[in-house]
């Protein structure tokens, strides 16, 4: 079993920064994929940002230039670094983890709250 632990959320007035992370613990070695999606109230859930191991990380459009996703391989912990901050980035983050490139499993967080208002 996989545990998955989010931290990082909170309130922030637009233009501000938050960095979220979530460590996986449990049955897990180096994850092939570690990622963050998100859903706002009343919208499905949508990519945020993904790492795979030794592939291209992938960000949404509207992300782009402002969200850096990291991991520490050693910690089975990845990160959602998020800068300029809009009103539209508030949302529940999920953190994502498929561990292997071949099996169908997937984690999910319990997510964190992000509410970009003045």
């Amino acid at each position: 079993q996989v545990q998955l632990v989010e931290s990082g959320g909170g309130l922030v007035q637009p233009g501000g920064s938050l960095r979220l992370s979530c460590a996986a613990s449990g049955s897990i070695f180096s994850p092939d994929v570690m990622g963050w999606y998100r859903q706002a109230p009343g919208k499905q859930r949508e990519l945020v940002a993904t790492e795979p191991i030794g592939r291209t990380t992938n960000y949404a459009d509207s992300v782009k230039g402002r969200f850096t996703i990291s991991r520490d391989n050693a910690k089975n912990t990845v990160y959602l670094q998020m800068n300029s901050l809009k009103p539209e980035d508030t949302a529940v983050y999920y953190c994502y983890v498929k561990p292997t490139a071949w099996g169908a499993a997937v984690y999910w967080g319990q997510g964190t709250q992000v509410t970009v208002s003045s």
